[in-house]
């Protein structure tokens, strides 16, 4: 009966209906990816800090759970159940939207990742236009964090936040250029697609060797730009300015506390796992073995994107630890005299190289 109301209202109202099937679907879909996009995030902060503890030669968290593995579920009750303080000069309301909007984006921007062939909510054709697009977004939660905290520090740090994010999304965006006038196409699986299809392998005469496909190879200068953006378009060490410790206590954060608090950090880790997964999209073949052969070819392709991204992860992990931080003005020097001349230098070379060759997946620019 209610299908039939529905596919009346289609009729008479011209209101487009999937079907209640495709509805829950997708529901479960999105309620399934937000579960374990949750508990990953949970184990990759476990991470962090484990790697950052064996750097030092410690143990880490080790208490709650065996080996510390339900450290983070410790710490969220701890915010959870801790009263949040607001300021009494601050704006309450922004103050409040400001992590809500940090979260939001940061979970959204996920709908669109490919972690398998098939196997996304959204699989649009301006994909990676989609994720650059929200992305870029995430600093205005930040910006309202510190304007809204009516203190200096939040408010020094938004500032340099809203500098950082911009610089670095100009280098960011030049290389996803590069990629797309290799394959052809701003569709996220079209990009993996394209790094089973065509390649170094192909040259040599070994198909099977899938990684010498991979766009790390021929654009190594662009996959070092975008790790580097990355880190500084996620805050992180050595680019962690806005919220810098030593300088501004905890930086656009410093007024918040309990659960607004954790979730401007859930917002910055599920922000570094978003990095981390375009990394191995655009760089390290997606959710393709590294050798078309048995027993690579046994795995399922959401492990290998998996394992990808938790190595991107551990790189990342590793530079917070034997990088010191930068002066705000070498950060700067480093987005704009250095980085934003060789990502325009590398557009020109590889526009050349595919015009006067022709190669290039789905055509390219040729």
């Amino acid at each position: 009966m209610i299908d039939w109301l529905l596919m009346a209202a289609d009729y008479l109202f011209g209101i487009p209906f999937l079907g209640w099937g495709v509805t829950i679907g997708l529901v479960w879909k999105s309620l399934l990816m937000l579960i374990l996009l949750l508990v990953i995030t949970a184990y990759i902060l476990l991470a962090d800090r484990k790697i950052w503890a064996a750097v030092q030669m410690r143990r880490g968290p080790n208490v709650v759970g065996a080996f510390g593995l339900l450290q983070s579920f410790a710490d969220l009750l701890k915010f959870v159940f801790k009263e949040p303080v607001i300021p009494a000069g601050a704006d309450k309301v922004v103050f409040l939207l400001a992590p809500l909007i940090a979260v939001l984006l940061s979970l959204v921007a996920w709908v669109v990742i490919p972690v398998d062939e098939g196997w996304a909510l959204a699989d649009i054709n301006v994909g990676i236009l989609y994720v650059f697009a929200i992305s870029s977004l995430g600093v205005y939660a930040i910006i309202m964090a510190g304007w809204a905290s009516n203190s200096k520090y939040p408010f020094l740090g938004a500032l340099r936040s809203a500098a950082q994010m911009v610089s670095y999304e100009v280098s960011i965006g030049f290389v996803i250029v590069t990629v797309l006038l290799v394959v052809g196409s701003l569709n996220l699986t079209d990009i993996v697609t394209a790094q089973k299809e065509m390649g170094l392998a192909y040259a040599l005469g070994v198909p099977w060797m899938n990684f010498l496909n991979w766009f790390f190879i021929p654009l190594f200068p662009m996959f070092i730009i975008f790790f580097i953006s990355a880190l500084a378009e996620t805050n992180r060490p050595p680019f962690d300015l806005p919220e810098a410790e030593s300088e501004l206590v905890a930086g656009f954060m410093v007024e918040y506390g309990s659960t607004p608090y954790m979730m401007f950090m859930l917002g910055e880790y599920l922000a570094i796992m978003l990095m981390c997964a375009m990394t191995v999209i655009l760089f390290l073949g997606g959710w393709a073995a590294p050798l078309e052969i048995a027993p690579f070819t046994w795995v399922p392709g959401v492990v290998w994107f998996t394992l990808k991204s938790v190595m991107v992860f551990f790189m990342f992990a590793m530079v917070k630890m034997f990088v010191p931080r930068y002066r705000y003005d070498q950060l700067m020097r480093l987005g704009w005299k250095v980085f934003l001349p060789i990502s325009i230098f590398m557009i020109v070379v590889v526009a050349f190289v595919l015009k006067l060759t022709g190669w290039g997946w789905n055509g390219g620019i040729a």
